[in-house]
């Protein structure tokens, strides 16, 4: 299992590299291998595709960590998230350009979703709130980071939480 994880994090450094210097599209899995030194069955025994790999990197390095230590509640964590975008910055932004089938927004929203759920009562005071409700936050949320990630000056995570948080309190 070791070796497989360092197999896995070898491709995602590449990933990283070539995101950094070329569009998502143009990338192929044997650009990704060519860069490892490795083989495409290499690739195709711990990855679908090229989508597979961009969402391990976030679950890998953001998600499995976050689920593992206590949140104060929901805007807490979503600060976690934001801090850990900020810091990948570059990557992620070009992460949620990415479109079509298993896209990492979808991805992201897939994850998103069940937290929002969990902490909908005092993130937003609603108890068990219907499904379109939880799926129009994610929406207004990932389209608000995406738009924060984009920025030409990058607000820090903490006070883009702080406005993202009192627009929420003033639209419920």
């Amino acid at each position: 299992m070791a070796d497989s994880n360092i197999t896995k994090k070898a491709l995602a450094e590449a990933m990283k590299t070539l995101l950094g210097t070329m569009p998502f599209s143009k990338i192929s899995v044997s650009d990704i291998c060519d860069i490892c030194g490795m083989n495409r069955k290499s690739f195709y025994y711990h990855f679908r595709d090229k989508y597979d790999l961009v969402n391990w990197i976030f679950h890998t390095e953001f998600f499995a960590a976050a689920c593992a230590k206590p949140y104060a509640d929901g805007w807490e964590f979503i600060l976690g998230i934001c801090k850990y975008f900020y810091a990948n910055h570059a990557f992620y932004k070009k992460a949620f350009e990415i479109t079509g089938q298993n896209s990492f927004r979808d991805y992201f929203q897939e994850i998103l979703e069940p937290i929002l759920l969990q902490y909908s009562a005092e993130m937003f005071d609603f108890e068990n709130p219907p499904d379109f409700f939880i799926t129009f936050i994610s929406d207004a949320l990932i389209v608000s980071m995406i738009r924060w990630l984009s920025a030409r000056d990058c607000l820090e995570p903490e006070e883009y939480v702080r406005q993202l948080r009192a627009c929420c309190g003033r639209m419920i």
